[in-house]
């Protein structure tokens, strides 16, 4: 396992709010204004489909890549001088439709992660195409893996093979399965010995779907560094490497993991 010691602190700004209901340029004047507020954040992580909330009209709505979200988080990456990330919907060179993760950096290049598990209670899977990959980003040396909503409820496919140190969820997770939200973060945390970043978003969409929030940020312990219940705002938190470092020295369970390929 590579020495994390010498790794700086990592500081992310997690914006939690309402989103305006399949109105990107409300979105984009809104979350200009929340930006303003992340201060010196290396990282601001916003709601999953932040332009338009969870939506299936895909067809409808859908981006072409390097669209004006691709545009528009390139200019704020840069003007506040962070990596912005969330997802929006996305219609690939391919022609299908994502719930694409967007990694924008402040030097203008932009990653991303294809939503892997679609939800299908709200018939996600009969508008968009899943992810093939998990992918790694790296910010400050901090190794990052991005998921989306859904995905938390698999551990396999969130199981830490590569050494990550934090795993980031962006999503709209609704009010009624709070209580799960809550318990399956922790565990997340606590069985990929790494720090959760996760952002929920609050209000209600256009479907009439009540939101509760509570993004947050657990150690790897699944102990809570900061939860935000429901309130409306931008809430920063610093990660120490070196706890991080310290603790997988002193209980390194991840050495007896089971190996296995995702196919």
């Amino acid at each position: 396992m590579r020495d994390l010691s010498a790794l700086p602190n990592l500081k992310i700004a997690l914006v939690q709010t309402t989103l305006a209901w399949h109105d990107r340029e409300a979105n984009y004047a809104h979350f200009e204004v929340l930006l303003d507020q992340a201060g010196d954040a290396d990282l601001v992580i916003l709601p999953e489909m932040f332009t338009t909330g969870f939506s299936m009209e895909s067809e409808r709505l859908a981006e072409p890549e390097n669209g004006p979200t691709y545009k528009w988080l390139k200019a704020h990456a840069k003007r506040i001088n962070a990596v912005i990330t969330g997802s929006v919907i996305i219609q690939a060179a391919d022609g299908s439709h994502r719930n694409r993760l967007l990694w924008a950096r402040p030097d203008g290049e932009i990653l991303h992660y294809d939503k892997r598990h679609l939800f299908r209670m709200a018939g996600e899977h009969k508008h968009y195409t899943p992810g093939e990959r998990q992918v790694q980003f790296e910010i400050k040396g901090w190794r990052v893996r991005p998921l989306i909503c859904y995905d938390l409820r698999f551990p396999v496919w969130s199981r830490d093979a590569q050494d990550t140190d934090l795993l980031l969820y962006t999503a709209n997770w609704p009010k009624a399965r709070r209580a799960h939200w809550n318990r399956l973060l922790p565990a997340r945390g606590i069985e990929n010995l790494c720090f959760v970043a996760a952002v929920n978003r609050v209000g209600t969409d256009g479907k009439g779907f009540a939101y509760s929030g509570d993004s947050q940020v657990l150690d790897f312990q699944g102990e809570r560094l900061l939860n935000a219940g429901e309130a409306d705002g931008v809430f920063m938190v610093e990660l120490w490497a070196q706890q991080l470092a310290e603790y997988r020295s002193r209980f390194p369970a991840n050495m007896d993991a089971d190996s296995f390929e995702l196919h």
